[in-house]
Order: C-alpha cells, then structure tokens, then sequence
C-alpha cells in the first residue's frame, strides 16, 4: 500500500458521508412534500365541496326570486311575507 491510498479512502469515506446525509434529507424532504400534497389535496376537495353549496344556494335563490309575484316563505305574494297595498 502506497500512503497516497489512506488520505483517498478516507476522503471517500467523507464523501460518502456527505452522500448518505444528503439522501436523508432528501428523503426527508419528499416525505414532508406527501404530507403537503396530502394537505392540500383535502383542503381543495372541502374548497369544491363548499363552492358547490354555494353554487346550489345561488340556483335555488335565484329560482325563488326568478318573479316579483311569486309567493313569499308564508304564500303571502311577497318576499317578505307582508301584503301589499
């Protein structure tokens, strides 16, 4: 063995190290970003399930307005319930 193979091993050993760190956090990092996605994808189902609601809620107040004759909540002929003069 020649004494140039000792500071070549233990640089590859270094190497090495470094390597196996930087796959860890790599690692690391790609499970934090699944658990992001996971995130994200449930808050952008809960954000369609509520633009949906909201959508319906819109359909359905606007088929109740759709005339001005139209019986109000208690048959009264107004929206508000109060007959007209």
């Amino acid at each position: 063995m020649s004494s140039n193979e000792e500071p070549t091993s233990s640089a590859d050993a270094g190497e090495g190290a470094d390597l196996a760190r930087a796959f860890q956090a790599l690692a690391k990092g790609e499970r934090a970003a699944a658990v992001l996605e996971q995130q994200l994808n449930s808050m952008e189902s809960k954000i369609e399930a509520l633009l949906a609601e909201a959508e319906d809620r819109e359909k359905a107040a606007q088929q109740s307005s759709g005339s001005g004759d139209q019986a109000g909540p208690n048959g009264s002929g107004t929206q508000d319930g109060q007959k007209q003069s």
